[in-house]
């Protein structure tokens, strides 16, 4: 029997010998099948000695969790015994499987990204999981393969294997982590969000401790004597503070040691405390940028830059993880001038292309969606409040006090920001104001366009029209243009793409 505290040395590619993952992988699984125990035990012993002795709670679920830690163990070692993986010079393949064994196998002419993670637990034992993919639709995972874990000398030789770009000198660092940037992070709708969050986790811990009839009691007890409004209004902004501190501790997690590297042919985005990754883009699959500027950090001159690429993972649990960001929010002057670098130009076409204006029917148009997502909240609180209570005629007064005037300004925002043009080598879009975006696409990455006119579009002149390509989100758009100038857009970005679909006058 092999020892799994072993792994076997990486050969020579040319060999095409099967290898196996770090066999540490079984400790790892201990460790985690430990914290798992212990955090889903400590509430059940607080819940079981409510009744019992904490003795006889402990005689329960002490043994429990060393059974499931001694299951999480030896599912591991299984695992790792019946995985194994090879780079040879026409495929990577990895075979495994517990139960029924899974054989997958890439082209090397395929491969667009390999991605290094390693979350703290892969730290503490210097190992890595390793992300070969394709950059194609693979609901089940078949256009990536896994390999985790391994060392992270292994996953650098598999990066540098997988991933060889052109040989030649590097261009070094383009950009690293000020630690002023920091000031972005609780400007984000995340903040929010985080808040929430922290809210429900109270209420959930009380729970499991069975104190969560004292917790709303306390609570109750320190707005004796409040209005409810103002009650609310006080928590609110104890959940911002809170969201606020979450925020901040969540940016510098993802963006701790931040740095872009130009490495031969690749571009290479390094972060994270205590999860880190390394991400990889090739630039022959480089299409463009797309600089992105959410409400909050546009109100202080920020915004962020995304790759426009092809092959990037598009798989659901990567959506969350932001793999294509190659500038964290900055001062909007860094961005542009990450942008060029990247694209290696002298100026950002984003910041370079002179946009032409819409239609001011254009605006009509947001101020109706705007207006109408606006009052449809404080109608639903009026009419439950002539039902219920008055308190909610209360809070649909506030509400329509605060999300009128917003919507009216969010729609003429909006309207400012959209635009369309062309500059060298690149078309530029530019629309949004909760998330204003704008994208710089090669015109030769472009694939094709499509046209989208509604009944109401058609009765004031105005379309869409989206640049189809295979790199990035798969469509960029010029929304509600001129259906005039729309057209004369797209036929000078690419000419003779449009031409055999569009009637004479």
């Amino acid at each position: 029997m092999s020892d799994p505290g072993t792994t076997e040395t990486a050969a020579p590619s040319s060999e095409q010998t099967w290898q196996r993952l770090d066999g540490r992988a079984v400790h790892v699984a201990a460790v985690l099948g430990a914290g798992v125990a212990i955090s889903a035990g400590v509430p059940t012993v607080f819940g079981i000695a409510s009744g019992w002795s904490v003795l006889t709670a402990l005689a329960w679920v002490v043994p429990a969790a060393v059974l499931l830690v001694a299951a999480a163990a030896l599912l591991e070692y299984v695992r790792w015994r019946r995985t194994q993986y090879r780079v040879g010079v026409e495929r990577a393949e990895l075979h495994t499987g517990v139960l029924v064994l899974h054989r997958r196998s890439l082209k090397r002419e395929r491969i667009r990204s390999v991605d290094l993670t390693a979350n703290p637990l892969l730290r503490l034992f210097g190992l890595v999981a390793v992300k070969i993919g394709t950059g194609e639709h693979a609901d089940a995972g078949e256009g990536t393969l896994t390999l985790s874990p391994v060392t992270r000398a292994e996953g650098e030789r598999l990066r540098l294997e997988l991933l060889p770009g052109q040989r030649g000198e590097a261009d070094g660092t383009l950009a690293v982590l000020d630690p002023a940037w920091i000031r972005y992070a609780p400007i984000s709708f995340l903040a929010p969000t985080l808040g929430l969050a922290a809210g429900g986790a109270a209420m959930q811990v009380s729970e499991w401790f069975t104190l969560q009839d004292e917790l709303i009691h306390w609570v109750r007890d320190r707005f004796a004597g409040f209005p409810l409004v103002g009650a609310i209004l006080v928590l609110v902004a104890l959940l911002g503070v809170l969201g606020v501190i979450g925020s901040l501790g969540l940016f510098v997690e993802m963006w701790w040691n931040y740095r872009l590297d130009r490495e031969p042919g690749t571009l290479r985005v390094r972060r994270g405390l205590f999860t880190t990754r390394s991400i990889s883009i090739e630039e022959r699959r480089l299409r463009g940028v797309d600089v992105v500027e959410p409400l909050g950090a546009r109100l202080v001159g920020a915004a962020r830059v995304d790759a426009i690429a092809t092959g990037l993972v598009r798989q659901k649990e990567d959506e969350k993880t932001d793999h294509k960001v190659l500038l964290p929010p900055a001062p909007k002057e860094v961005a542009d001038r990450i942008a060029a670098a990247v694209l290696r130009e002298k100026v950002a076409p984003t910041a370079a292309a002179q946009l032409t204006p819409h239609p001011r029917a254009a605006l009509g148009r947001r101020l109706r969606i705007s207006l109408a997502m606006a009052v449809l909240p404080v109608a639903v609180l009026a009419v439950l409040g002539v039902w219920l209570t008055s308190v909610l005629i209360q809070l649909a007064v506030i509400l329509a006090v605060l999300l009128l005037p917003a919507a009216i300004l969010l729609a003429r925002d909006s309207y400012r920001a959209l635009g369309h043009g062309i500059t060298g080598n690149y078309l530029v879009t530019r629309s949004g104001t909760i998330r204003r975006s704008t994208a710089a696409l090669r015109r030769d990455g472009v694939l094709g366009w499509r046209v989208r006119q509604t009944v109401f579009q058609r009765r004031r002149g105005l379309a869409t029209f989206s640049a189809i390509t295979a790199a990035g989100s798969g469509a960029y758009s010029a929304r509600d243009a001129d259906a005039t100038e729309g057209l004369d857009f797209a036929r000078d970005a690419v000419p003779g793409l449009l031409e055999p679909f569009v009637e004479p006058g």
